[in-house]
């Protein structure tokens, strides 16, 4: 998509949220804004726990135990929990750098990039964390099955909201719903 594109996508919304919401351009975005972090309020809280975690892991007696593969696979996770982590964390920071620089639609659209990169990082870290368990529990080969299964859930529930928005796409005729 060319940035054309782009430019006229968002004409559209922003005229359809005017007709459609009375909103102003600042409106939508202070709207955006406030969602995104109410979201960011429930992952993070989820990542910094898994975080916290295994952070914790090389301490516990049975660390040792682990065979290479496992400590790969740890090392692997550990790093994209904390990437996840900070990629979530980024946005507070950005917003006060950009505070009272009317840098809204800047804010809102990094953040949005930050916050989808960081969900993915996440969802990756708790695939690694499903392997690293069965891995440990049971066997090598239940962890692969097991992380591959928790990928292909976490990989239907995007393929879903796909699925979802392109089904229930709004024309520009059709009032909008209280979940937009």
């Amino acid at each position: 998509m060319d940035m054309s594109d782009g430019n006229d996508e968002q004409a559209r919304d922003n005229e359809w949220n005017y007709r459609a919401r009375h909103e102003t351009e600042t409106q939508r975005l202070d709207r955006n804004w406030a969602a995104l972090l109410q979201e960011l309020r429930v992952v993070q809280t989820g990542v910094q726990l898994l975080t916290g975690f295994l952070l914790t892991l090389p301490f516990q007696q049975r660390f040792e135990d682990l065979t290479d593969f496992e400590v790969r696979v740890y090392l692997v996770t550990v790093a994209l929990s904390v990437l996840s982590t900070m990629l979530l964390v980024a946005p507070v920071g950005i917003h006060r750098m950009l505070f009272r620089q009317h840098a809204l639609p800047t804010l809102v659209s990094t953040a949005h990039k930050l916050t989808a990169c960081g969900i993915t990082t996440f969802g990756a870290a708790l695939v690694g964390v499903v392997l690293l368990i069965f891995s440990f529990v049971i066997s090598p080969r239940v962890g692969l099955v097991a992380a591959a299964i928790a990928a292909a859930i976490f990989c239907g529930l995007s393929l879903l909201a796909t699925i979802l928005r392109l089904r229930h796409r709004i024309d520009d005729d059709r009032p909008p719903s209280s979940g937009d």
